[in-house]
């Protein structure tokens, strides 16, 4: 079973692929998806690593660590909530 991973307060340049390597580093990623804002494209500053092993290791090895700049915050992703329609 995999594990789903949040990291926070990445840099917006931060790309998929360097945050693979950097999780890799710890045990077998499976996906990377960094997220963007709906309306303008652009990063959010967040995004999630899903690991098949080794998942507790990245997240004690990377909570807190300097990433290009930035301190990371990185913990076991909380499920999803249904927010509902959104509102305007």
């Amino acid at each position: 079973m995999s594990t789903r991973i949040y990291v926070g307060n990445l840099p917006y340049s931060t790309t998929e692929g360097e945050l693979r390597e950097l999780f890799e580093n710890h045990g077998s990623v499976v996906e990377v998806k960094l997220i963007n804002d709906r309306e303008t494209g652009r990063p959010r500053g967040f995004g999630f690593v899903e690991m098949e092993s080794g998942a507790d290791e990245a997240i004690q090895a990377t909570d807190g660590k300097d990433f290009q700049g930035r301190t990371l915050k990185v913990n076991e992703a909380r499920p999803r909530q249904d927010r509902g329609p959104r509102r305007w």
